[in-house]
């Protein structure tokens, strides 16, 4: 019976470690560059960015979300969520209704949002990723600062998992297929250097004919049609204009001289499994991969 009642012990004491939340440092430096002061797990946490609602649910934290934006549209649990404005558009007196311990940020409220909501006392740590290795680590980092390294942990690894599944076979292609990335249509509206999404094509295995610029810009038809992509991939948005890139592409006459459509390689992939910097960007390059490379991956 001794025996029986110090493992209950021992049972009991281990559950309830686990349940007590991992302690944290008090500084860390967010995507920006800024010293953010942490000084106990959050409880009450709002995003300003429908990627960042989407990085607090899938660690777990959907019950400590207090506030999200009128774009975060996943989980479906986010959209029950209190509305703070939208992305560029953030209202600070609902913000600062909802009494925060933690706001995560963007790059986007660098300027204004997150000066403003700073002078009212509130904590607000900016998460701004440009590989899909920086996603990781914000992964890992929002798990931190709330507490929830355990969780992140296990979803990183099996994230890498899965991106070492992709670039395993795309290492050592002999021919990595032009590749245009189109996000609008008038003007056309691509991503360069220095953007996750170029980053995916780098890992999908595919080269980017926009390798010269830096950023989101546009690129004019002459100089698509001179570079003559291979694939031409698309992002497909929501609402009622959420089709009429791909469509342009498919109609636009200029465009019948370029392999990627003389081949029938034009593409349509969801705009938020891409251009989000989430786990599910991960699905994003999964499929990019079966897009530049279907043969190598053949379900």
């Amino acid at each position: 019976m001794r025996h029986i009642s110090v493992l209950l012990m021992v049972t009991l004491l281990f559950l309830a470690t686990a349940c007590i939340p991992e302690p944290l440092p008090g500084t860390f430096i967010d995507d920006l560059g800024r010293t953010v002061e942490i000084e106990k797990v959050p409880q009450r946490i709002i995003s300003l960015a429908p990627s960042n609602t989407e990085i607090l649910f899938a660690l777990g934290l959907g019950d400590k979300v207090v506030g999200v934006t009128e774009f975060c549209n996943y989980p479906e649990a986010a959209k029950a969520k209190p509305k703070i404005g939208g992305f560029s558009t953030v209202d600070i007196e609902r913000v600062v209704a909802l009494e925060p311990d933690l706001i995560l940020a963007a790059a986007i409220h660098e300027e204004t949002v997150i000066p403003a909501l700073e002078r009212l006392g509130l904590t607000v740590f900016a998460l701004a990723p440009k590989t899909l290795d920086k996603v990781l680590d914000n992964i890992t980092l929002v798990g931190e600062l709330t507490g929830k390294s355990r969780e992140a942990t296990r979803l990183v690894t099996s994230l890498e998992e899965r991106i070492k599944v992709i670039t395993d076979k795309t290492r050592a292609v002999a021919e990595r297929p032009r590749i245009l990335y189109l996000t609008w249509h008038d003007p056309l509206w691509t991503t360069g250097s220095g953007t996750i999404e170029d980053d995916l094509i780098n890992k999908a295995g595919g080269e980017n004919i926009a390798y010269d610029l830096t950023g989101h810009k546009t690129i004019d038809l002459e100089t698509v049609v001179q570079r003559n992509p291979q694939v031409i991939i698309v992002t497909t948005g929501h609402g009622e204009a959420k089709d009429l890139p791909f469509h342009y592409i498919r109609n636009e006459p200029r465009l019948e001289v370029t392999e990627a459509v003389m081949t029938d390689r034009v593409y349509q992939i969801d705009a938020d499994i891409i251009n989000r910097p989430t786990p599910r960007m991960v699905d994003g390059l999964e499929q990019l991969a079966r897009f530049i490379h279907p043969k190598l991956f053949e379900e």
